[in-house]
């Protein structure tokens, strides 16, 4: 029986750096090469994601985007994909009509982009753009008509929780949204997602793909919850949120302490070993 792993990136196979360390790097590369199935599943982008596993060869599809995507590790085009319809244009009404101007993630005459509206970016946005400097995606738009070009799959909202906090209430059962605190800078964050977008759904799409007969999963933070209950086993690392610990098989070694790396090489090791493949 083939095991898929997945790992979740910020807190959990990245370090506090948001590097992958060189010893995490080496270990996942030698299993993988000796057969084991190996992912990761982010919010990030393909491209931010490259950056920060540099060194990682993960020669599988990518789960991107919090799962609203899977991308080819080779170029990053998009293999598994979940657009808004129509209710894009009502989400956006909605958010500006409260003060809130996202960054709307959409692919535009084939071209991935996220458009925002720099007259109204917050600080956590501009946070947040100045780490995507020189990003090819980047578009800058002047109206609020040329914020909604194209197939839309993503808004992310940086602001006040008192603004967004009431926005999330009033779209999390409709849609799939993430309501959390920044890693990094601590700023609130709202994503919204189509419905069918997740983490979860993601996974298994590419453990049919891949012709698995079981998931095993690591993640840190109450926005894997979805993909912990969708796995055969799921390991918290020593840093997660208390809420994810509360559904895990059981706590691994913290992100600082390559955990997830540490666990893959005793037990993908010895499974491989036992069944003459992983």
């Amino acid at each position: 029986m083939r095991t898929l792993y997945v790992s979740d990136l910020d807190g959990t196979l990245l370090r506090s750096d948001e590097r992958t360390s060189g010893y995490t790097n080496r270990t996942v590369n030698r299993l993988v090469g000796e057969g084991m199935l190996f992912s990761y599943a982010t919010a990030r982008s393909f491209q931010t994601a490259r950056k920060v596993t540099a060194g990682l060869e993960a020669e599988i599809p990518l789960i991107v985007y919090n799962g609203a995507a899977v991308a080819d590790h080779r170029d990053g085009s998009f293999l598994q994909m979940n657009f808004f319809g129509g209710e894009a244009a009502e989400i956006l009404d909605e958010l500006e009509a409260c003060g809130v101007f996202p960054i709307v993630y959409a692919v535009a005459g084939g071209r991935e982009m996220f458009s925002y509206l720099p007259a109204r970016c917050t600080r956590g946005m501009r946070a947040f753009l100045e780490t995507r400097k020189n990003d090819r995606r980047a578009n800058p738009v002047a109206t609020r008509r040329t914020l909604r070009a194209g197939d839309i799959f993503y808004f992310t909202c940086i602001d006040e929780r008192e603004k967004l906090l009431p926005l999330y209430e009033k779209y999390r059962e409709q849609y799939h949204c993430v309501f959390q605190v920044d890693l990094y800078t601590r700023e609130q964050w709202l994503e919204i997602m189509p419905k069918a977008a997740s983490k979860a759904s993601a996974a298994l799409w590419l453990k049919s793909s891949l012709g698995c007969g079981r998931l095993v999963v690591f993640g840190d933070g109450e926005n894997d919850v979805d993909l912990f209950e969708a796995a055969d086993e799921a390991y918290a690392v020593a840093n997660a949120a208390d809420v994810l610990k509360a559904v895990a098989t059981g706590v691994i070694g913290a992100n600082d302490e390559d955990g997830v790396a540490r666990w893959l090489d005793a037990h993908a090791r010895c499974a491989a070993q036992t069944r003459g493949g992983v």
